[in-house]
């Protein structure tokens, strides 16, 4: 006969036989006899295997506690069912019951656009179009100042530049076939490709500068115009601009030492090699550029929101990105495709619109240079960049946020400062 519980007295020692022999039974039997309180109740549980947890295989074990519960437990709707509430879990399984707190993971406080605490990059996203909905008027009368006269410069110096020099195109629109050809190409576009960059500089420097000042206040819920974000951000645009053309020019010089090695060989005669060599050093240097993009990537929000200079924010953004450098270049990838595919589609809307003024049979958009079809291109360019210029700014301004939330605990300071607004 094996041991089991209600078969032995609470207190005896295994070698009761007498107390085995009776069982539950004789037990309570005994006890009224001698007018004792019975230590054994009328109901006991169903025989099975009742062994110590060294006796039988566990799955074997699992399955007899599990028949035993079942033929215990009456069900959910039952009133002795061990307090459950009907259509709720059982014990374990980490669901609330009744009459008892539930456990988990607390809910991040949120009193501006994104919850503080460690963000997914689809909450980054997220929370850069939250701020431009919300924050509609000072984001998009940021953003459309901005790409408005950019453009319209743009589009003015693309006009004079093409009608008053056509010398500058002595390929006539052909390949260039030689090295020669090639250096001599890139020499004689230098100059519209400078003044469309230093354009864009101007425009990125002052979208970046307000922008990164008004996610900022959003994370924290707190309402800024356009006014208030110019005076904020007005102190640090000159050291902006510093940063603003350093890491460009950082990046083309990578990519000059890269392909002049080449060049250098094209000219002295070997062209072949040349060509290989430049096509190789051009994608070493590639991806140096690359990899130094990403580094720098959040020096701006750095030197706008901690007030440092461009040495000091270039090291805080090494700093954050160091160890989530692929982290950071896919988000920074995302905001380049939303860009382009922003891009593309304000475009497909203007080439829609020239075929329905101008019909068919004229030449592309993209290649005519009178003043209709810059006008045209201008307004898709204005239209793209006063949507895309919010997000990007926002998501860098947010991975920044996010970067230091993870390393720093940012979230807590940040929900320190929103609650000292209330």
């Amino acid at each position: 006969m094996t041991d089991s519980p209600g078969r032995t007295s609470p207190g005896s020692s295994p070698s009761d036989e007498t107390d085995k022999a009776t069982g539950p039974a004789g037990e309570a039997d005994k006890a009224a006899q001698e007018g004792l309180p019975a230590q054994w109740a009328q109901e006991q549980p169903p025989p099975g295997d009742w062994s110590a947890s060294s006796q039988g295989p566990p799955r074997q074990r699992r399955g007899t506690r599990e028949r035993a519960r079942a033929q215990t437990d009456p069900g959910p709707g039952h009133e002795g069912s061990r307090g459950r509430v009907p259509g709720q879990p059982g014990p374990h399984t980490g669901w609330q019951q009744a009459g008892r707190p539930q456990w988990g993971r607390p809910q991040a406080p949120q009193p501006g656009v994104i919850p503080l605490r460690p963000l997914q990059a689809g909450e980054i996203v997220e929370g850069a179009v939250r701020t431009m909905r919300i924050h509609w008027r000072a984001v998009l009368g940021i953003s459309l100042t901005v790409a408005v006269g950019t453009q319209a410069v743009a589009t003015v110096v693309d006009r004079l530049w093409d009608r008053g020099t056509p010398e500058l195109d002595p390929l006539g629109g052909a390949t260039p076939e030689t090295p020669q050809e090639l250096v001599e190409a890139i020499g004689n576009g230098m100059g519209g490709i400078g003044v469309a960059w230093l354009l864009s500089l101007v425009g990125s420097i002052t979208a970046a500068a307000l922008l990164t000042v008004i996610v900022s206040r959003a994370v924290l819920g707190r309402p800024v115009t356009a006014r208030e974000a110019w005076r904020s951000a007005r102190p640090q645009l000159g050291r902006m601009v510093g940063l603003m053309v350093l890491v460009p020019m950082l990046l083309i010089g990578v990519f000059a030492v890269g392909i002049v090695w080449g060049l250098l060989a094209a000219a002295a005669g070997a062209e072949q090699a040349g060509m290989s060599l430049t096509a190789l050093g051009g994608l070493v240097a590639m991806v140096v550029a690359t990899w130094l993009w990403i580094r720098y990537s959040l020096a701006a929000p750095a030197l706008m929101l901690e007030k440092q200079g461009v040495a000091a924010a270039m090291r805080r953004s090494a700093k954050l990105v160091r160890g989530a450098w692929w982290r950071v270049f896919g988000i920074q990838l995302i905001s380049i495709l939303i860009t382009a595919l922003v891009g593309l589609m304000a475009q497909a809307v203007v080439l829609v619109f020239d075929v329905f003024v101008h019909g068919t049979g004229g030449g592309s958009v993209a290649d005519a240079t009178d003043w209709a079809s810059l006008i045209e291109i201008g307004i898709a360019a204005v239209v793209s960049s006063a949507l895309t210029l919010p997000v990007t700014a926002g998501m860098t301004t947010l991975l920044y946020m996010d970067q230091r939330i993870r390393r720093e605990s940012l979230d807590v300071e940040l929900v320190r400062s929103a609650g000292g607004d209330k």
